[in-house]
């Protein structure tokens, strides 16, 4: 047979070339013709064919010996160890045809005369086979590969190293389970030039979030050295997320999310001129350092673009930056299998099929049921190392705990209610959680079996024992259209992708303190003051939680702007309503640094709080941190779907100074389109609603704080908890007033309270005095998005029609000129 029969240069591959050249060569040489007029860079190099194999397996008559060994296997009459083990053998010790071998070694000579080292280039010699890359069935990681090959004989060897590497034990197994006839696959290899990443890093790439299936970003890992560390696991690598709609444009820099890896080890070559590779640890610059600059992961999100553009779905690719050019290059490319054989659009929910002895009750947070043991921890550091599957049982909890509750089944709690930490992270998580109990910690034994029911309402309970129960699924794309706009209230960037599908109306409300408080952990008032910190403990804390940043500032900007720009860009081009930082003093106290710079106060739920800090000499330089940090995400980052809300905004003139303190950091209200709403939450705001309308795009109301201050009930208050109640007239007559005085004066108004998501009446009310959007937490999305849309059908056409953006000359409507609905006129 010809030499051409045996060797493809990859400008000669296509797609279509499987059986001649396996998966993996296939799709190098599609890269290397379709995409190289993109950037798309790859190294050169060739594939020895399957015909190759199918020769050396005739020429030595070795076709029945595997196929008896295999045939034993299916038999027993083998383990697989043996069996695999034996087939190797029989691979490793067979001879090369002259014909094939002498084809291979003049190739190799070629790509050495290519490469400008007629002497002798290293090579990565990478198995492809058959059947392996293909969107129904991922081989990734079933063959071996070989890197920094030199010279004709190590390459040969490495060859046949390749073949009998297509008999692991791991891919006779995976072969087997997908009933995959080992006769039928063949091998073919490639030789490329060695990309020298010993000398500076490497990676992979996928081009959808692999945890959710979020499909419009691309995720890069990155560590120091050869990339079989992060192919591996060995290594806790950096990890960028790059927002993909927004890529094409060259002056933005959609990298929304940067995290540093710990990278204690990088595989480099042996040295001597041998193909060996030894892991060492990394230096404590490495180790602080990212592996890519920022322009070098947008080039390669690009490239991973690209690609997926190129193949028509979801891909994972493999990059590796030379050392000693400091070029990037994909060295592999395959379809991503996980999320695409999974079927997007599914929500469970939760039955019980049995009843048990009750032990506590409480405020159910999700519509889950989950059975696990029973693990009590007073504090995180205790529950460090909690078994996963557990269900925590704790007093309360707090940002510190929240590595823990993302590896737990669920959490019961003595404190809490409903917009407590450990109901908040539980929902975004995804897990179910009982909240307020009052003796959980008392009651349940560590160790115990036991059932968390929140598939029964609004209470929670936890039931002894295992109960049956059954999960259902819902297709989002059955669930009914709605004229009023369902939105989602969200907090963790990390947690922003989970829900996805639920969030495509947009973001009703996004949390600026929960950002705060969870990712960066320190008072922005001691960042820009930190030469005036007094707590010498607290600055050393600060200066490790800041290392690598010259301006501290930059900090608390980078981190904001990162997080916010990861919650719009879940739910882009919907709108994402950032609320301003609303934490109360004792909150911002408790932030790294923050008891200097924060006054006590008796009742800090109405103390110093929301608009009345923006424009306050004591926050104003904090104030200036978050309008850096938005400004960031929407212009650098090109995130312009987020809208921004101001929270407890008292008066008409208070807006103002809001309004002119955001202008001065260049958030101008219309300027780039931007938006800004206020939060309606206060008796103020309904009854100046024509005089807020004049200075805001839309409202939302907080039923929380509305109630609060209609009724005069402190939220938090278990004493007064009977006569905190948002269906109470008093506080429905002020919704519906509210929604009304908005529509008057041409203003967009929903609701991003609980409310709607306890009470089936208030969403009746709602939908019937034509609010325009209703927020809602995850949890609650699809069961509300039902009863909107039952309601909707049973008003028909005396349905308010969604208004349209109000005229910049629109009239304004005073207070005492709108009619407040009664009840009889929503329901008719």
């Amino acid at each position: 047979m010809s030499e051409h029969g045996y060797i493809r240069w990859f400008e000669q591959l296509r797609a279509t070339d499987v059986p001649v050249v396996g998966g993996k060569n296939a799709s190098l040489g599609e890269m290397v013709q379709a995409l190289g007029g993109e950037g798309v860079r790859v190294p050169d190099g060739f594939a020895v064919t399957t015909d190759a194999y199918w020769v050396l397996l005739g020429a030595g008559s070795l076709a029945a010996p595997i196929a008896a060994e295999l045939d034993l296997l299916r038999r027993g009459g083998k383990p697989l160890a043996e069996a695999g083990r034996a087939i190797r053998r029989i691979l490793a010790r067979a001879s090369f045809p002259d014909g094939v071998s002498q084809a291979i070694v003049h190739a190799y000579h070629e790509l050495c005369r290519r490469a400008g080292s007629p002497a002798g280039v290293g090579v990565a010699v990478r198995s492809s086979a058959t059947a392996e890359d293909l969107p129904e069935a991922s081989f990734a990681g079933q063959q071996e590969t070989f890197l920094n090959v030199h010279g004709e004989d190590e390459l040969l060897d490495a060859c046949k190293r390749c073949y009998a590497s297509l008999f692991t034990d791991r891919a006779i197994s995976y072969r087997e389970r997908l009933g995959i006839d080992h006769a039928r696959v063949a091998l073919s290899i490639g030789v490329q030039v060695m990309v020298r990443s010993d000398l500076a890093g490497s990676g992979v790439m996928f081009t959808l979030d692999t945890e959710s299936g979020f499909p419009d970003v691309v995720l890069i890992s990155a560590a120091w050295g050869l990339g079989e560390t992060v192919v591996q696991g060995t290594v806790n690598p950096d990890q960028y997320t790059v927002f993909k709609p927004l890529l094409r444009d060259a002056e933005l820099r959609p990298i929304i999310e940067k995290r540093l890896g710990e990278k204690a080890r990088k595989l480099v070559y042996a040295g001597g001129g041998s193909a060996a590779t030894v892991n060492v640890e990394t230096t404590e610059k490495e180790r602080r350092a990212f592996v890519l600059a920022d322009a070098e992961i947008l080039e390669l999100a690009r490239w991973a673009a690209a690609v997926e553009r190129h193949y028509g779905r979801p891909m994972d690719l493999e990059w590796a930056k030379d050392g000693s050019t400091g070029r990037l290059y994909l060295v592999q490319a395959r379809p991503e299998t996980v999320q695409a054989r999974r079927r997007g659009g599914l929500v469970r929910s939760y039955r019980l099929q049995e009843k048990g002895p009750t032990l506590v009750t409480g405020v159910a947070v999700g519509e889950a049921v989950v059975s696990g043991k029973v693990r009590r921890f007073a504090s995180p550091a205790e529950a460090a190392a909690i078994e996963p599957g557990s269900i925590l049982v704790t007093e309360m909890t707090d940002p510190d705990w929240g590595p823990v509750l993302k590896r737990v089944a669920g959490i019961v709690t003595d404190f809490g209610g409903r917009t407590c930490h450990a109901a908040i992270v539980a929902r975004e998580v995804g897990i179910p959680a009982v909240v307020g109990t009052g003796s959980a910690t008392h009651v349940l034994v560590d160790g115990r079996e036991v059932t968390l029911s929140c598939a029964e309402g609004e209470v929670g309970t936890v039931y002894a024992g295992r109960l049956a129960f059954e999960a259902t699924e819902v297709e989002l794309d059955e669930l009914p259209a709605t004229r009023t706009r369902i939105m989602v209230n969200l907090a963790d960037p990390a947690s922003a992708f989970r829900w996805w599908r639920l969030s495509r109306g947009g973001i009703g409300l996004a949390r600026m303190e929960f950002i705060i408080g969870n990712l960066i952990k320190v008072h922005p008032m001691a960042l820009a003051h930190f030469d005036q910190l007094q707590d010498e403990a607290v600055r050393r804390e600060i200066l490790e939680l800041t290392r690598g940043y010259g301006d501290r500032t930059e900090y608390f900007v980078e981190l904001l702007a990162r997080g916010i720009a990861t919650l719009a860009a879940s739910c882009w081009p919907a709108p994402a309503i950032l609320r301003l930082s609303d934490f109360k003093t004792n909150e911002y106290a408790a932030l790294l640094g923050g008891r200097q710079f924060e006054p006590h106060e008796e009742n800090p739920m109405l103390g110093w709080r929301g608009a009345s800090r923006y424009y306050s000499p004591g926050y104003r330089d904090g104030f200036a941190l978050e309008c850096r940090a938005i400004r960031r995400a929407r212009e650098e980052m090109g995130l312009r779907n987020l809208v921004v809300m101001v929270p407890f905004c008292r008066t008409p003139g208070e807006a103002d100074k809001v309004l002119a303190e955001m202008a001065a950091h260049g958030l101008e209200r219309g300027r780039d389109g931007l938006e800004i709403y206020v939060m309606c939450e206060i008796p103020s705001n309904v009854l100046l609603a024509h005089r807020f309308a004049e200075r805001f795009d839309g409202f939302s109301i907080g039923s929380n704080d509305l109630t609060q201050l209609v009724l005069g009930v402190d939220r938090d208050s278990a004493t007064l908890a009977q006569l905190f109640d948002e269906r109470d007239e008093a506080v429905t007559g002020m919704i519906r007033q509210a929604i009304a005085a908005a529509h008057a004066a041409g203003r967009k108004i929903g609701i991003c309270g609980q409310a709607p998501s306890d009470h089936p009446e208030i969403v009746e009310l709602l939908v019937g005095a034509g609010i325009d959007s209703i927020s809602l937490n995850p949890d609650s999305v699809i069961a509300v998005r039902r009863h909107v849309a039952a309601c909707e059908q049973k008003l028909g056409a005396a349905l308010r029609p969604v208004p349209a953006a109000a005229p910049a000359a629109a009239r304004v409507t005073a207070p005492e000129e709108v009619e407040t609905p009664t009840a009889e006129a929503a329901a008719r």
